[in-house]
């Protein structure tokens, strides 16, 4: 972090494996692109070590070490091949975390994470999140996510891939009501953004000074990144 800047710099991605488009599987890649940006919090959606990298090393153990000192993994899916889940990595200490489960009955397991982190300029709470695929379970998560919201007042950001495809009665319009800042880019699928279902909410509203996404995403996952300053 710029120890001089009054933000800090969160970062969202769906890296859907790191299993490109030119079906190239490279962890590297996302690295070096996530470092480009200098995030000081990120959160990593549909990480998978299911699909081995050299020395069999353990994806969420790589991309913790490789992007910041401090992490919350949630593996929604464990096997005896590997896991697959989100990953929430700071370079700011996490006073507190927790992993909540949001899955709906008969859907693929979701989770939520929920971290308080002390930055040098304010503490933040950030929640990060994947949710599913179904209009009705999104709805029932994004009742959950609303209800982490609760607690001391701080800024607070929530973030992820919420595969939400429509506006009316959608996940953004509800979570727009209660974190009015917020993203809106198009950003799925990467090589012509059509939805904007990864995005960045946050209390109060002038907590969000700018936001951007990266196309260069666009060779490594379906999905664009999108990255902004906080105030916290």
């Amino acid at each position: 972090m710029n120890p001089h800047s009054d933000t800090v710099r969160v970062m969202t991605w769906n890296i859907h494996g790191a299993f490109g488009r030119n079906r190239r599987f490279d962890v590297q890649r996302v690295v070096e692109l996530v470092r480009r940006w200098d995030p000081d919090i990120i959160a990593l959606q549909e990480v998978d070590s299911r699909r081995k990298i050299a020395g069999n090393a353990d994806i969420f153990a790589l991309l913790q070490d490789a992007l910041g000192e401090h992490g919350v993994s949630a593996r929604s899916i464990e096997t005896a091949d590997g896991h697959y889940g989100q990953l929430l990595v700071s370079c700011c200490p996490i006073t507190a975390s927790e992993v909540l489960d949001i899955s709906a009955p008969e859907r693929e397991p979701r989770r939520a994470i929920k971290a308080d982190i002390a930055t040098p300029t304010g503490s933040l709470r950030v929640i990060a999140t994947h949710l599913g695929l179904s209009v009705k379970e999104r709805r029932e998560q994004t009742r959950h996510l609303l209800s982490l919201l609760d607690g001391p007042p701080m800024t607070t950001v929530v973030m992820g891939d919420f595969n939400d495809w429509l506006w009316a009665g959608s996940v953004r319009s509800s979570l727009a009501r209660a974190l009015p800042g917020r993203t809106d880019f198009r950003t799925f699928p990467s090589r012509v953004p059509l939805f904007r279902l990864d995005c960045i909410f946050c209390r109060p509203q002038q907590a969000l000074r700018v936001a951007f996404r990266d196309y260069a995403a666009r060779a490594i996952s379906d999905h664009l990144p999108v990255i902004a300053d906080i105030v916290p």
